[in-house]
């Protein structure tokens, strides 16, 4: 029966109290019911809007339909023609700003919940599967696909799909990338991303970690090795600093180190090899997700207080507003229209306080937003012992410096067509690589986008 409710099934959550000191998942999941009960929201629209605005392509309607009729592994199915990762999609991807705007239900009204379904469906899938996978049948072609967060492995799976052998190099010792250096384990489980791999493993997808190309292989070598075509999804993991004083002192840390630590490394863990500093008050500069994720381990780490400085208004925060939520409720403080000025140390060269000076927006900038510009004497000391910046990572330079013939923008993303063709012949790329920082749909679009065109070339060539 259709449900014509405005408002979406609210997700369960663990209290704020609670999980602001553990890392357990925040989000507990729909039930069966909650999921059929959402499903019926679904007018399944012929014209399929919020297909048009996922970046895979998924038949969102035709997916909703199996919920409804109880059949949530034909939903998963549907799902995994179009993506290799729903479990991950349905926990981290901006459904709000991509398939969900875009939903009819949405112009009086909440939208219908497709990332909240999209999760139910994966998760489904991921408890009752059979161990049995029918691999695709080989067309005797070899591809290599640098990177494995997730235009990596939504590359490889495509690739997997249509019969090609794949290995993916991964430089860490553990396959994810992104997914599981960058995202908190209460925001994506590890698991979630291991039974992911799995998936694509269990399908023929090999797997190389400990392997930096660009040190222990080239590229050149890997086309020496019998590889016909390379897709490059490095991503963007050279952190951006704030270019003031004081960067240098003890306590200051990138959000790449810092969640690198905690998530890959599991500093928060009694007993860990990797240390992290256990802070009593601590400032994240930033106002994107990464930063959100910073604070909010931050606090799981035994921060008495914990302050985003961000040097617009709320509402240009680019982070998603679900985070920005779930940061509050948890106890973050935001310091908005304010900028670090300098980090300044004690005598032992260790943080003591973060200088900072009031903001207002002036005239919007090349983006369309409004320019922060300093207020005049308008200076302050917020006294911490910890600084984390926030602001943004570059492509590493790499595998631009290692392999001739690949052209990059002045900072750093490799240059393609919009097919994700590289100026070297049978060298694509996709994701952070080439866009910079940007969303884990996003890039699994681009390296499904890349596997059609590696296709379609080297069906051509043969």
């Amino acid at each position: 029966m259709a449900n014509l409710s405005k408002q979406k099934n609210d997700m369960p959550v663990q209290d704020p109290k609670v999980r602001a000191k553990n890392f357990d998942e925040v989000a507990l999941g729909y039930t069966e019911q909650q999921a059929k009960d959402e499903a019926e929201r679904c007018l399944n629209c012929k014209n399929k809007p919020c297909s048009a605005g996922c970046p895979v392509g998924i038949d969102i309607p035709a997916f909703i339909q199996k919920i409804k009729d109880g059949d949530y592994e034909g939903a998963y199915q549907v799902i995994a023609k179009s993506s290799s990762l729903a479990a991950v999609c349905g926990r981290v991807c901006p459904q709000e700003t991509q398939c969900e705007s875009k939903c009819v239900r949405g112009k009086n009204g909440e939208p219908v919940a497709i990332g909240r379904l999209e999760r139910f469906v994966a998760d489904y899938h991921n408890a009752h599967k059979s161990k049995n996978v029918n691999k695709p049948e080989s067309n005797g072609h070899r591809v290599a696909v640098v990177g494995s967060g997730p235009a990596g492995l939504s590359c490889a799976g495509e690739l997997c799909s249509r019969g090609y052998d794949v290995t993916v190099f991964e430089a860490l010792h553990t396959a994810g990338g992104v997914l599981v250096y960058g995202i908190p384990e209460f925001r994506l489980p590890k698991k979630i991303v291991a039974d992911e791999i799995e998936n694509l493993r269990a399908r023929g997808v090999k797997f190389e970690v400990n392997t930096v190309i660009g040190r222990t292989l080239l590229v050149d070598e890997l086309f020496e090795d019998g590889y016909e075509a390379v897709f490059i999804g490095s991503g963007a993991g050279l952190p951006n600093f704030m270019k003031i004083k004081g960067e240098d002192l003890n306590g200051v840390y990138s959000a790449n180190e810092f969640l690198t630590r905690v998530n890959l490394m599991k500093a928060y863990k009694g007993g860990a090899d990797t240390p992290i500093k256990h802070s009593k008050t601590v400032a994240v500069v930033g106002g994107g997700n990464v930063a959100m994720d910073a604070t909010r381990c931050a606090l799981r780490l035994g921060a008495e207080r914990v302050v985003l400085v961000y040097r617009r208004s709320e509402a240009e925060l680019p982070a998603r507003k679900e985070e920005v939520e779930h940061a509050k409720e948890e106890g973050v403080e935001f310091m908005m229209l304010t900028a670090p000025v300098e980090v300044l140390g004690d005598e032992h060269k260790n943080v003591r306080a973060l200088l900072c000076q009031k903001m207002e927006l002036g005239e919007p900038d090349a983006s369309g937003r409004r320019r922060p510009v300093p207020v005049p004497n308008s200076e302050f000391e917020l006294e911490v012992d910890t600084v984390i910046a926030a602001i943004g990572t570059s492509p590493n330079p790499l595998i631009k410096n290692t392999t001739p013939g690949i052209d990059v923008q002045k900072w750093g993303g490799i240059i393609t067509d919009e097919n994700g063709k590289t100026t070297r012949d049978m060298v694509y790329a996709g994701g952070d690589a080439v866009t910079g920082a940007a969303t884990v749909i996003l890039a699994m679009g681009a390296g499904k986008d890349a596997a059609e065109q590696i296709d379609r070339k080297l069906r051509m060539q043969n």
